[in-house]
């Protein structure tokens, strides 16, 4: 069974944790580091994906800059979503080749992983045909008052989204999971590109506080098991070692 390093970075601005997966990218590349997956959280920021429309962020720059959001322009696949505090980020960096060379299956096993951690808190979720990420039943706010449609479903509603970048079958980007996500910042943006569709998170789900610790080790014990990796933590300064030895043989070879 292959090693996957797992590398807790904390919270971190979105383009260092981008360049820090451009060099694990660049070792996985030569061989010269197993697989890793990077977890964190950001500051607040909307990222743009390649096929981003910049007619789905709804804020103007004014209300980016009083509300602290930066926005950024990714390699990713898929459109807008935010990234901020109380979100459980993972970036995977896989070789793909040595598993299996399918960007579909890889998608969906990105899913399967969260699917079952989040069944482990009680919560059914699950996918939807023709879009993306993880989905759970719509769960109406009392405070709110609204009223349902007799016969009338609620829309489900967005947990988890993906995004994900492959070269020479070297995944990058990854998922985002709202645990205590203030889901207020999603009204700055059309989520995923998907009209009329909110985002939720496991806090508003499960009417109570929840912290990242309750969901991550779930998530990595199934994403292990999905994907036939032995899992192994690492620290941050271990992996910049282990990093700069890597770029150094490089350039001493170039």
């Amino acid at each position: 069974m292959n090693r996957c390093l797992i590398v807790e970075l904390g919270r971190i601005g979105y383009a260092e944790a981008w360049a820090l997966q451009k060099r694990v990218v660049a070792a996985r590349k030569a061989g010269a580091m197993e697989d890793v997956l990077l977890l964190c959280e950001h500051p607040h920021v909307i990222t743009l994906g390649r096929n981003g429309k910049r007619e789905h962020l709804l804020a103007s720059e004014e209300l980016l800059r009083e509300r602290g959001v930066e926005v950024q322009a990714t390699d990713r696949g898929g459109d807008i979503t935010y990234h901020g505090p109380g979100q459980l980020v993972g970036y995977p960096l896989l070789n793909l080749g040595a598993i299996r060379r399918d960007v579909v299956w890889y998608v969906r096993t990105l899913e399967e992983a969260m699917i079952r951690a989040t069944a482990e808190l009680g919560l059914a979720a699950g996918r939807e045909a023709g879009k993306t990420g993880v989905w759970v039943a719509a769960k109406k706010d009392a405070a709110a008052g609204a009223q349902s449609v007799p016969g009338e479903a609620e829309p489900s509603e967005k947990l988890a989204a993906i995004g994900v970048h492959i070269s020479r079958w070297v995944t990058s980007h990854g998922f985002a999971y709202n645990v205590a996500t203030d889901l207020r910042y999603f009204e700055l943006i059309v989520p995923c590109g998907i009209a009329g569709r909110k985002a939720t998170s496991l806090e508003k789900l499960l009417g109570r506080r929840v912290e990242r610790a309750e969901i991550a080790p779930r998530i990595v014990r199934h994403f292990g098991e999905v994907f036939g990796l032995e899992m192994q933590s690492a620290g941050r300064g271990e992996l910049l070692e282990r990093l700069e030895a890597c770029e150094q043989l490089a350039a001493v070879s170039a």
